[in-house]
């Protein structure tokens, strides 16, 4: 069913689609530096052809409910921002939902899920010229290591390159590192420590300059050693939606306490909870920072 904001939209995507760039001129910036633990929501998984979460493979299929899921967990205060892609983040600009929030643009989302190009992970989205142009915060870069892929090679590069970009901008660059490779033809993620450990080395030293470059890491065994791995700030991904979200607030909550953790980055786990509840689901994750 149509939401009354659909209308508004639509109008001004066919008849003024300039209104996008005012929207982001006239929009109220916070500093990152004035938040302590981060809250950021992330929306940016349909732009590389993963719609599912939990049990529906489809969850994310419509895009009028992903904005409202969005605009109920931004409506919370204790939310700082949001991380998607230019399609949805200008849907929330035009919504006037991202006043006051710290917004990041998702870079490479050319490793379409389930592809056999899936590691030659492209930048296809924002770029460093973009996300300044829209006065947004940073840029995320998503880097899966497969060392018997060489497209993994191309990917090095492009991260490297849109580091250094972003840094020339005084623009975070939040980079998420796998250790990958393909199971039964599928990329599947090694979430051991020593490879969870092993990516974050490699990200770290991405660039000529880490002076902006921020992590984006899962919660896996032995926390306190894989952290060890870098100094760079990091925030915390939500990852699958869990069928146990007692167990998984708690596994974020030990890791918050970490020194290098600065917040979390969690996208299906809050905009597609198990028992349907955004509100409350964005509530608890509140109340660990």
């Amino acid at each position: 069913m149509a939401q009354p904001w659909l209308e508004k939209i639509l109008a001004l995507r066919v008849h003024q689609p300039d209104a996008v760039s005012a929207a982001a001129a006239r929009r109220h910036r916070i500093d990152i530096a004035s938040r302590g633990r981060l809250l950021i929501v992330a929306a940016d998984h349909a732009a590389r052809g993963a719609l599912g979460s939990g049990r529906d493979p489809m969850a994310m299929g419509s895009r009028v409910d992903l904005i409202e899921r969005l605009r109920a967990a931004l409506a919370n205060p204790g939310v700082h921002g949001v991380l998607g892609t230019a399609d949805v983040l200008e849907d929330l600009l035009l919504l006037g939902a991202l006043e006051g929030k710290l917004v990041f643009g998702s870079m490479n989302r050319g490793g379409l899920a389930g592809s056999t190009f899936e590691l030659d992970d492209r930048f296809t989205g924002f770029t460093a010229a973009a996300i300044e142009d829209r006065d947004f915060d940073g840029g995320k870069m998503l880097l899966r290591i497969d060392p018997g892929d060489p497209a993994t090679a191309g990917t090095l590069e492009s991260c490297a390159r849109a580091i250094d970009e972003l840094a020339a901008r005084k623009l975070i660059a939040m980079i998420e590192p796998f250790w990958s490779g393909r199971l039964g033809g599928r990329v599947r993620n090694d979430l051991s420590p020593d490879a969870m450990i092993r990516a974050i080395a490699v990200a770290s030293g991405l660039g000529s300059t880490s002076a902006y470059s921020w992590l984006k890491v899962p919660v896996v065994d032995e926390m306190e050693r894989v952290m060890e791995a870098s100094t760079l700030p990091a925030l915390l991904l939500g990852g699958e939606s869990a069928e146990d979200p007692d167990t998984m607030f708690e596994r974020w909550r030990k890791a918050l306490a970490l020194p290098t953790v600065r917040g979390l980055v969690v996208g299906r786990n809050l905009l597609y909870p198990a028992d349907g509840d955004v509100v409350g689901a964005v509530e608890t994750a509140v109340g660990l920072l």
